[in-house]
């Protein structure tokens, strides 16, 4: 929509008490117009404008009926201007400024802001400041007094911009207003330039531009959270004090003042045919010089395009000052003509700083999310440590069960030695009984003569003895009923005839004991081989249950094997993920190393550029003092030619006199010696 530049006028109190003696400004509401001493108006001088503020006006009133919409509506996304234009001496410091007393615009203006931001409650706000100064055409940053001269670029995304201009971050009036003293003051010295002229004993000497860059985001009120579909505002405010333009005749500048006012004169000459230019309207519009003064530059925006604009014109009322009050009053109605088309700015790219703080966070959340990773892959490696435990303990009790069955598979094997030992017994048995069969005479034994004390005993195969102990020996027999003679002996082992004095015990063989049967004499052969055959078949019967046993040892071995083979598998998976998990940590501990070692760096870069930073300033100091004497060296010098050209000039004036009193007294003794001449002549 668009909308003209608001302009408005302030008439600062006069300086001078004495009464006007030719013309004099009077407003009526919001018109001034020049007048003669009669109260006649004169012709072609009678302007009027949106606001009209008189001596007694405040800066409270002007903020209220100027800026005041401006500022909310650049809270609202808009961009806004608000400058102070005029001669000067003529009250634009004051009007932006302000005093204690009587705060200026800029002030008020970041109180307001503030202030609506807290009654905002569906959006977000970043808000970014700046402070800079264009000083003969050089622009410097008056938060970081090492950033000088200072290009301007432009792109599409934001904007025209200063490269290299500081910006704050802040939250709340308090520290705004903290950061603009610093701006205009670092102890001990002046970051902004002030000069004292014929007509103000503080001349601003460069424009400032104070800028506030207000971003928001609207919140989801019903979840929130962000709300992803909404756009993102960024709004800029400029605050301009502008420096006054000035006459050489009446500031009585010189030197440094001098090439200052030429450079200020200039860039107000330049804003002054651009608003000329933007006044012609859109159809008789030509080329705009916006680039030839870095004023007109960086306020491209506020000019005839995408901005609200106020301009307050001072003007000083005394008579001597009418040139330029009129000419102040005819760049006030040319602005009044420009027509602008402000609209919202809103953006959906990576280049508002709200998003890029929100990727941080972001960023931040994967870096925790990284630590969190870390502190699960440290468990993780105490749950591999315990599964290796457990996998160890399972090892144990398999080489255990391992070694359980390779001793029942002992044991099987010793049950089935026993009962091939069985079968060879009951074959010896049976060649026994034949000849028994043929010794049925056999009543007595019968011993040899020359051994009183041996005989021939048979051991049986199974003694009734404790399960828990084998003896050394084979124990005696049960009864000595079954007593051969050598006769008998020697029919029996097929003719072996052994020595009988030699004939010892021999060892038992350590075997697995059984129950004690009930074994009946050998003196019933019938009755032996039925309770051998029954011995036989619970044998059998033994080893049957042995077999299962060991089939189901078997049978559970293969479980084991198959459970221990799953095992084995699960722990293989483990490991693979473990490695996973360790590189996944090794990259995340080189990632982390390298933000580490970024981090130091730009630490030891800051680190450096503060030093640096801190040398400037002390080459500052010193250069500022050395300037300072320079200048008192040279208002010495200064003085002291001027007391000379007096004196010479007192010379001058006293020579002439003594000069024309010799050619009067010159003349008159002239004049003498011609009469004495005379006289003589007369005489003769």
């Amino acid at each position: 929509m668009a909308e003209k530049i608001c302009v408005a006028v302030r008439v600062r109190p006069s300086i001078s008490e004495e009464s006007p003696s030719g013309t004099f400004w009077k407003i009526e509401d919001n018109r001034i117009s020049l007048h003669k001493l009669h109260c006649t108006p004169i012709s072609g001088l009678s302007y009027a404008f949106d606001h009209v503020f008189d001596e007694s006006c405040s800066n409270s009133k002007v903020y209220e009926l100027l800026t005041k919409d401006v500022i909310h509506a650049a809270v609202d996304g808009f961009n806004g201007t608000a400058f102070a234009y005029g001669q000067t001496s003529s009250g634009k410091t004051f009007t932006m400024n302000g005093s204690l007393n009587d705060p200026g615009i800029i002030h008020r203006a970041v109180n307001d802001v503030f202030q609506k931001i807290q009654m905002i409650s569906d959006r977000e706000f970043l808000i970014r400041v700046s402070y800079m100064e264009i000083y003969n055409e050089e622009i410097n940053d008056l938060f970081a007094v090492e950033n000088q001269k200072l290009p301007i670029h432009e792109s599409l995304e934001r904007g025209i911009f200063v490269v290299g201009l500081r910006e704050e971050i802040v939250n709340n009036a308090e520290q705004v207003i903290k950061l603009l003293e610093s701006g205009e003051v670092t102890f001990p010295t002046v970051n902004r330039h002030f000069g004292e002229t014929n007509m103000n004993a503080r001349s601003s000497r460069s424009h400032t531009i104070f800028r506030m860059v207000i971003e928001s985001k609207g919140i989801d009120t019903g979840s929130g959270d962000y709300s992803s579909s909404d756009a993102i505002r960024v709004s800029v405010l400029n605050l301009v004090d502008l420096a006054g333009s000035e006459r050489i005749a009446k500031t009585g500048a010189g030197g440094v003042r001098l090439k200052e006012g030429k450079y200020i004169n200039k860039s107000l000459m330049v804003l002054g045919n651009v608003i000329n230019k933007l006044s012609n309207g859109a159809k008789q519009r030509a080329h705009i010089p916006y680039r030839d003064s870095k004023l007109t530059r960086i306020l491209q925006t506020a000019l005839g395009e995408n901005a609200k604009t106020s301009i307050i014109c001072t003007v000083a009322p005394e008579e001597v000052h009418v040139e330029e009050t009129k000419g102040t009053l005819q760049f006030a109605s040319r602005a009044k003509r420009i027509t602008n088309c402000a609209q919202v700015n809103e953006i959906l790219t990576d280049a508002a700083l709200l998003k890029r703080q929100q990727l941080e966070i972001e960023d931040l959340r994967r870096k925790l999310q990284i630590l969190k990773l870390r502190n699960d892959m440290l468990k993780y490696e105490l749950e591999r440590e315990k599964l290796e435990m457990e996998l160890e303990e399972e090892r144990r009790s398999h080489k255990e069960r391992e070694q359980c069955i390779r001793d029942q598979q002992l044991k099987i094997e010793n049950l089935s030695s026993l009962v091939s030992d069985g079968d060879r017994s009951s074959s010896q048995d049976s060649m026994k009984e034949s000849p028994k069969d043929e010794c049925n005479d056999f009543k007595t034994p019968c011993f040899k003569e020359t051994s009183n004390s041996a005989f021939v005993a048979k051991r049986s195969n199974y003694s009734e003895l404790p399960d828990f102990k084998l003896p050394d020996f084979s124990p005696v027999p049960d009864s000595f009923s079954n007593v051969a003679d050598e006769d008998t002996w020697f029919k029996m082992n097929k003719g072996y005839i052994a020595d009988l004095d030699s004939l010892q015990t021999t060892p038992a063989r350590k075997v697995q004991s059984f129950p004690p049967q009930d074994i009946t004499p050998l003196h019933c052969p019938d009755c032996s081989n039925d309770n051998y055959k029954l011995e036989l078949q619970n044998l059998k019967t033994q080893l049957e249950l042995v077999i299962k046993e060991k089939d189901e040892l078997q049978r559970k071995h293969e479980e084991e094997v198959q459970i221990n083979s799953r095992l084995m598998g699960e722990i293989s998976e483990l490991k693979q993920e473990l490695d996973l998990s360790n590189n996944s940590l090794e990259s995340s501990k080189q990632r982390y190393g390298n933000l580490e070692r970024e981090f130091q760096k730009l630490k030891d870069e800051r680190d450096s550029l503060l030093q640096t930073v801190s040398e400037s300033s002390k080459n500052i100091t010193f250069l500022t003092d050395q300037k300072e004497n320079i200048l008192k060296d040279l208002n010495c010098e200064v003085q002291r030619r001027k007391d000379l050209e007096a004196e010479i000039k007192q010379f001058s004036v006293a020579f002439a006199s003594r000069q024309r009193s010799l050619a009067s007294i010159h003349g008159e003794f002239k004049s003498k010696i011609e009469k004495l001449r005379a006289e003589n002549l007369v005489g003769y």
